[in-house]
């Protein structure tokens, strides 16, 4: 008889946990479909927008293509064969029911298509942002936990003022400062250039640490004084107090108990930094001379390739986009309040 008590209770135990399970499961798919539902007027709006600033800003391809020396009815024929003749909103519409099949348009300056442009050089602006965002989350938090664990004390008084300095020196003077001392000088990094990962972690990392660095020392500084912040309101907090009187560590609080309530304010941080590196580091990678969309992007401007300027600012909006939609889901991870909110709403 008990035991057909315990076995129904066990049973009935795991139909509850299976069933809100699924109730989750259903409220978090119902909130990431309205969360990229409504990416959709934004992104049409950032296409509307840049092709608004692409047709009023003065110049244009033809000119850039045929020189100084042209002639305003060579100008003119050009013009006609690239379409820029034809009405506003006949140019959108082509450039847009291109967008909507995946074809960003070509590239007459560099007779190729937009698509496999943006292809070569999305690649080192990834691997950038994403080595400099890993450094700056280890080294960001770590400072932060750091300032909190001593805090009121010369090393908490250190990290906050070294946070104030790497927030306020910009990311090209370090860049400069960077090169010249060990890559130049002491010629550990090599001065300029890329390398795919298929050359090797070794070698992709080497010409990747410098400029990593760079934009690093920055998104550390902003992360280490979010962290900081954010734990300084939860450390003194009535849990945390009760913890300490059951004898819990202060490292055990600090990293258990105390950073997983702070984590929303610091993945916000991190999140709007990945996205900002997408967007591509234009002056550091020009510095650093690395391929990636900052220098596609420039190139774009300097010779009035409409086509690319188009399909490169289009691609970092729907990346910077992407990855708030991601952070936003994290958020409902990590409080599933967040999600319930929104399904009442």
């Amino acid at each position: 008889m008990i035991a057909a008590l315990v076995h129904r209770y066990r049973h009935g135990a795991w139909i509850y946990a299976t069933a809100n399970k699924e109730r989750k499961s259903e409220i978090m798919g119902k909130y990431i479909g309205k969360r990229l539902l409504s990416l959709i007027p934004v992104i049409f709006i950032v296409t509307f927008i840049v092709f608004v600033i692409m047709h009023i800003t003065p110049g244009g391809p033809a000119a850039a293509i045929l020189g100084l020396e042209a002639s305003p009815e060579e100008v003119a024929r050009l013009n006609a064969e690239l379409g820029l003749e034809d009405p506003f909103w006949v140019q959108y519409w082509n450039w847009l029911s291109g967008v909507l099949t995946g074809d960003l348009g070509h590239s007459y300056y560099m007779n190729r298509s937009v698509n496999s442009a943006i292809a070569a050089n999305y690649g080192p602006t990834v691997a950038l942002a994403l080595f400099a965002t890993f450094l700056s989350v280890i080294f960001g938090v770590g400072f932060g936990l750091l300032a909190v664990y001593y805090r009121k004390s010369w090393v908490d008084r250190l990290v906050v003022g070294s946070t104030l300095v790497g927030q306020a020196t910009p990311s090209f003077v370090l860049s400069i400062l960077l090169l010249i001392l060990f890559a130049v000088v002491y010629r550990i990094f090599p001065v300029s250039g890329y390398r795919p990962l298929s050359s090797g972690i070794g070698q992709h990392l080497r010409y990747l640490f410098l400029p990593s660095v760079a934009i690093a020392i920055g998104q550390t500084a902003l992360i280490a004084r979010i962290t900081r912040s954010s734990l300084l309101e939860i450390v003194d907090a009535n849990y945390i107090l009760t913890g300490r009187m059951k004898g819990l560590s202060e490292r055990s609080l600090l990293l258990k108990h105390s950073l997983k309530n702070a984590l929303l304010p610091i993945l916000t941080v991190i999140g709007q930094g990945l996205g900002g590196l997408l967007s591509g580091t234009i002056v550091v990678e020009t510095i650093f001379g690395i391929p990636g969309l900052g220098q596609l992007l420039v190139n774009g401007i300097s010779r009035r390739d409409y086509a690319v300027i188009q399909g490169v600012i289009l691609m970092i909006a729907v990346s910077y986009i992407l990855v708030n939609l991601a952070v936003d889901v994290l958020y409902s991870v990590i409080d599933p309040r967040i999600a319930l909110e929104a399904k009442k709403d």
